[in-house]
C-alpha cells in the first residue's frame, strides 16, 4: 500500500514503523531522515485514510504518532498525502466540521473578530507563563521574525538586528511619539526608548504580556519616556494623541479581511500628518487557498486570519495611505523558526515544568509547520511602509540608511 502512496514521493527518506515491530522505508538505498511511529488505530486513520494537517496534528498532540528523528523531514511526505487524499466526500465532512465549530465558537465568543472574541483569541494564544518563551525566544521575548544580516548569526542578534531595522525604516528620532500595536513583551517599544529615545507607547490584548512589558520598563528604568496598556487598537482613537511613528509586529495575523478597512483607518486617524507607519506581518501567498479547517486555526490561533500581499495593499491605499517600500523577510523568519525548534527541544524538560506535554506538542508542530509552510512559500513575511501624505514635506525614504553605518553596537543584542 505505502509504495502505491509513495511511487512518485521525491522527498527526504523517511520510515513508518508500527508499536509491533513492523517497517516500512520509503528508500531501499538510504537512512530514514525522520521516522512516523504509530502507536494506535487511529494514528492509522489519519495517516491512510484522512491525512490532513488536522487529523495527523491531533495524533501527534494526542500521542497517537511520534516522530522520530528530523521533525522537519516530517513535513515533505505529510504534503504528498495531502496531494494525494482529497475527495468530495471529505471536502464535504471537512466543510460540516467547520461551520459547526464556527457556530459554537460564535455562540460561546461572539462573531468573528469581534472585540470580545478578539481578546479571548489573544489570551488563548499568549496568556501562557513567560518563563514558557523565555525558554525558545530567549533574553530578547521578540516574537516574531528575526533579521539576519549573517546566516550564522545567532538569534538574540538577528532580533536585535529585526528591532533596529524597524526604527530605522521608520527614521525614529528623539522625542518622537512612537506607537507599537500589540507589543509584545515590549522589546521594540525597550529598544524605540533606550537607543533612540523616543516617547514610546506599546498596547496589547495580553494582560500576561502587558505586566512584564510594564515590568521590564520599569527594570531598565524607562517609566519616563515608556508605557504599556491593556488595550483594543480600535480604541486607540480614544487617545488625546497623534503619533509620529506606528509599528505593528507580528499582531496583523489577528485582524481580519473583513477588519482591514478598519484596521488602517485606525492607523490613519492617529498618525501624524507626515508619520510612517511600518505594517510587519505574515501573508499567505495567492496561490495558497485560505483554510480554517486546519490544524493552526484550532489549536494555535483561534480567530487568526491571513490576507493575500494584494489585500494588504489595496485597503491600505484605499485608507489613503501612500506605499513607501514592501519588503519579503520569509526566509529570514524560516531561519528564526527553526531556531525556536531547536531551542524549545533543547529545553523540553524545562518547558515541561510550565506547560503540560500536550502544550509543548502543539507548539512544537506549529513551529516546525511554519518553518516548512515558509521555506515552500505558501506564506510570506512582509514588511510595509506606509506614509500618510500631508502638507507638509514627507520624510525621504532611502534604503541605504537603512543598512549603511550599522555599528557594531547596533547588532549586539540588548539587555533590559
Amino acid at each position: 500500500m505505502f509504495h502505491d502512496l509513495f511511487r512518485d514521493y521525491s522527498g527526504p527518506c523517511f520510515g513508518i514503523r508500527s508499536v509491533d515491530g513492523w517497517f516500512w522505508c520509503s528508500s531501499q538505498n538510504q537512512r530514514p531522515q525522520c521516522t512516523f511511529v504509530i502507536h494506535s488505530s487511529a494514528a492509522w486513520h489519519a495517516l491512510v485514510n484522512d491525512p490532513t494537517d488536522r487529523t495527523l496534528g491531533e495524533a501527534f498532540i494526542n500521542q497517537d504518532l511520534d516522530v522520530e528523528g528530523d521533525l522537519f523531514a516530517a513535513f515533505p511526505p505529510v504534503r504528498h498525502l495531502y496531494q494525494r487524499a482529497g475527495s468530495a466526500g471529505q471536502a464535504i465532512l471537512r466543510s460540516l466540521w467547520r461551520s459547526s465549530s464556527d457556530l459554537a465558537q460564535w455562540f460561546r465568543y461572539g462573531r468573528q473578530h469581534s472585540i470580545k472574541r478578539d481578546r479571548t483569541s489573544i489570551s488563548y494564544h499568549y496568556d501562557l507563563p513567560v518563563d514558557f518563551y523565555r525558554a525558545w525566544l530567549g533574553p530578547t521575548l521578540a516574537y516574531s521574525s528575526a533579521y539576519f544580516r549573517d546566516p550564522s548569526e545567532c538569534l538574540e542578534c538577528a532580533q536585535t538586528n529585526k528591532l533596529e531595522l524597524i526604527c530605522r525604516k521608520l527614521a525614529l528620532a528623539p522625542h518622537e511619539r512612537f506607537l507599537d500595536i500589540g507589543c509584545g513583551w515590549g522589546s521594540l517599544l525597550l529598544h524605540a526608548s533606550s537607543r533612540y529615545q523616543a516617547d514610546t507607547y506599546g498596547i496589547t490584548l495580553s494582560q500576561e504580556q502587558a505586566a512584564v512589558t510594564a515590568s521590564r520598563i520599569s527594570h531598565a528604568r524607562l517609566e519616563d519616556r515608556c508605557s504599556v496598556e491593556f488595550r483594543d487598537y480600535r480604541t486607540i482613537p480614544d487617545l488625546p494623541t497623534r503619533f509620529n511613528k506606528i509599528a505593528s509586529v507580528g499582531m496583523f495575523e489577528h485582524v481580519g479581511l473583513k477588519n482591514l478597512r478598519e484596521y488602517f483607518n485606525v492607523v490613519w486617524r492617529i498618525l501624524s500628518p507626515d508619520g510612517l507607519f511600518l505594517n510587519h506581518g505574515i501573508a499567505r501567498s495567492p496561490t495558497t487557498a485560505p483554510s480554517k479547517d486546519s490544524f493552526i486555526n484550532k489549536y494555535v490561533f483561534p480567530n487568526g486570519e491571513l490576507v493575500t500581499l494584494a489585500e494588504v495593499l489595496g485597503v491600505a491605499e484605499s485608507a489613503g495611505f501612500e506605499v513607501r517600500d514592501v519588503d519579503n523577510l520569509r526566509i529570514h523568519y524560516e531561519q528564526t523558526l527553526r531556531l525556536w525548534v531547536e531551542n524549545l527541544q533543547k529545553n523540553s524538560q524545562s518547558v515541561l515544568k510550565t506547560i503540560s506535554e500536550r502544550t509543548y506538542r502543539i507548539w512544537l508542530l506549529y513551529m516546525a509547520g511554519s518553518a516548512y509552510a515558509f521555506q515552500q512559500g505558501n506564506i510570506e513575511l512582509y514588511q510595509v511602509l506606509l506614509a500618510r501624505p500631508g502638507k507638509t514635506v514627507p520624510n525621504f525614504t532611502m534604503r541605504e540608511n537603512w543598512y549603511q553605518g550599522w555599528t557594531t553596537a547596533a547588532s549586539k543584542a540588548a539587555v533590559w
